[in-house]
């Protein structure tokens, strides 16, 4: 399915203007989501009670306040609350070029997708080749949603991308944390080092990885569906443990391929069936027949892998 844009915007920088089309750089659809049954499978309703009587409020009857000391309000309307918003605006304002690697990945927000739109190719890709060559991102002024946002604009070899970052008070700081300073011998940095170079990799491709969480609750899932109990995974202790270790000898052991000494059993489960084959097995009837003709299409299905 093609991308589809969620806004039509102008990025701007001197007496420059490109028009930009806005497009989500994630997704979440893909989020295994569970809903908040009653025991007999009815769906639940929330309500909003009030402290005072327990009667329940409708949303007509809400008003929103805050709370400048313990129990004390100051209400707002609606209307009160609009004014207040900060009005969304097509424009995104650059305000300055700074070293592409300058902004600490720790305020980075939500990222956005930028494409030019109607005769906003040529300056576009003027912009983009600029910032590439060089090495240098945007920092811009944006007014996205009822916020002012601080917003980075970084090239990439095939356009370019808007990140939304958070504000310095939105960032907590390790320094805060009092992380004890303990020096390190050369010989233990220099197995360090070793390590490092010995499982280094030049690129980092996100094919790689796979939400390994996401597969073990399809595939009970599938289980439910196909009425078998679902059997808990046997928990990693060695994960978990809080040993004391040789550092300099788990460094070399490190380096030299050994083993881990305790590994947690396997337990293997089904690849997650197809979402229209699970559609399907809920509709079914739960007997024998159905649970046994389910089978064959999972094994034509593994066999498809």
């Amino acid at each position: 399915m093609a991308a589809r844009s969620i806004a039509s915007l102008t990025l701007s920088f001197g007496l420059v203007s490109i028009p930009v089309k806005l497009y989500s750089a994630t997704e979440s659809s893909n989020t295994v989501r569970f809903h908040l049954l009653a025991r007999d499978g009815s769906r639940l309703r929330q309500q909003y009670v009030s402290e005072k009587d327990q009667a329940v409020v409708q949303r007509s009857e809400m008003v929103k306040g805050y709370e400048f000391e313990k129990d004390r309000f100051v209400l707002f309307t609606q209307d009160e609350l609009k004014a207040l918003e900060e009005s969304s605006s097509p424009a995104i304002e650059i305000l300055s070029f700074i070293p592409a690697r300058s902004v600490d990945p720790l305020f980075y927000d939500k990222a956005y997708l930028l494409a030019p739109d109607k005769r906003g190719a040529k300056p576009y890709a003027l912009l983009a080749e600029a910032m590439r060559r060089s090495d240098r991102c945007a920092l811009a002024r944006w007014a996205w949603k009822a916020k002012q946002y601080v917003v980075q604009v970084r090239p990439t070899e095939d356009g370019l991308v808007l990140q939304q970052l958070l504000y310095a008070e939105e960032v907590r700081s390790l320094k805060d944390l009092a992380i004890e300073a303990v020096d390190v011998s050369q010989g233990e940095l220099q197995l360090a080092l070793q390590l490092i170079e010995h499982i280094s990799t030049d690129h980092y491709d996100p094919a790689q990885y796979v939400d390994e969480e996401k597969k073990r609750i399809l595939a009970a899932i599938d289980e439910k569906i196909a009425g078998r109990q679902v059997v808990a995974s046997v928990p990693d202790e060695a994960r978990g443990s809080a040993q004391v270790i040789d550092l300099v000898e788990a460094l070399r052991a490190s380096l030299a391929g050994k083993p881990a000494s305790t590994k947690a059993p396997k337990i293997e489960t089904q690849s997650p069936i197809a979402t229209r084959e699970r559609k399907a097995a809920r509709r079914a009837p739960a007997t024998t027949k159905a649970t046994e003709a389910a089978a064959p299409t999972r094994e034509r299905a593994r066999a498809r892998k």
